[in-house]
């Protein structure tokens, strides 16, 4: 059963939770709608950008690594682009569907308990992520990962609808 929508109506303890809500939700509908899809569809891509299910479902997962782990951390990561080859979004052929929903699911909950455990104002580490400039502070951070999660939904629920798979929320 696909998680419910975290409605602006249902109380929140503050702006973690709000963040944290909305995370869960976009990365299990995303889950969610891959894992729906016929398995002809996981490798293929519908799109003139050439991106698959599975190659999003990868991209997220190393979206939340880079600005959680090796961005606001600060922590070393010995391939923060490991989601990419020559410049486009790549699964190899052994990479599985489990291992992939697996994966992003380990990422989301390492997110949750680093959010849980600072203050939305906490300035992130210095650190290559931030390229030079100064490392944002963990709200910056977690409204970044809202709406690239949120834009990705919205293009794998094109997808979705040209392979037959789920629509709407």
């Amino acid at each position: 059963m696909p998680m419910p929508f975290p409605s602006p109506t249902v109380p929140a303890a503050g702006r973690t939770e709000v963040f944290l809500r909305y995370l869960d939700y976009f990365r299990e509908t995303v889950l969610s709608k891959v894992s729906a899809l016929p398995p002809g569809e996981l490798r293929r891509s519908r799109l003139p950008s050439g991106w698959t299910p599975l190659e999003l479902l990868k991209h997220l997962r190393y979206v939340e690594l880079r600005w959680i782990e090796w961005g606001f951390q600060g922590r070393p990561v010995e391939e923060p682009w490991g989601d990419r080859r020559e410049d486009r979004w790549y699964v190899a052929p052994d990479e599985t569907p489990d291992a992939l929903a697996t994966a992003l699911r380990a990422q989301g909950e390492h997110t949750r308990v680093v959010v849980e455990g600072h203050d939305l104002a906490t300035v992130g580490a210095p650190g290559p992520r931030w390229d030079g400039a100064p490392p944002a502070t963990l709200e910056r951070v977690l409204f970044h990962l809202l709406q690239e999660y949120a834009r990705h939904l919205g293009h794998l629920d094109i997808v979705a609808e040209l392979a037959g798979g789920p629509t709407g929320e």
